[in-house]
């Protein structure tokens, strides 16, 4: 191997720490997301492993769970809400929710 393919793997490496370093995010926290979801009345559709209208929350965890776009396609399935993911019943729009909030609560289903 040449010094400058050992270089550039090195390179690469380093890169993929700091990638990796840059995405870790602050411990969850679980009973103010909890809080929030119930206050914004997601659990009116959606139980913890229980399907109701909408699918259960760990359902939804394991279905995103290899999805690198998983949070961004959360936040706008949820704010703009929609239908065909999980069927034919709509998901409603759900303006109510900021976006520092609902990424608390994406954060939280995520990891169950």
């Amino acid at each position: 191997m040449t010094r400058s393919r050992k270089s550039r793997g090195l390179f690469l490496a380093a890169t993929l720490v700091a990638a990796f370093a840059a995405a870790q995010v602050a411990p969850i926290d679980a009973k103010k997301a909890k809080s929030l979801f119930e206050g914004h009345e997601c659990s009116g559709c959606h139980q913890l492993e229980t399907k109701l209208v909408g699918p259960a929350l760990k359902q939804v965890a394991d279905k995103y769970r290899n999805d690198g776009q998983a949070a961004s396609r959360l936040m706008e399935k949820i704010k703009q809400g929609g239908v065909g993911v999980w069927g034919e019943i709509p998901m409603p729009l759900n303006a109510g929710i900021t976006d520092e909030e609902l990424k608390l609560v994406i954060g939280w289903i995520l990891a169950l």
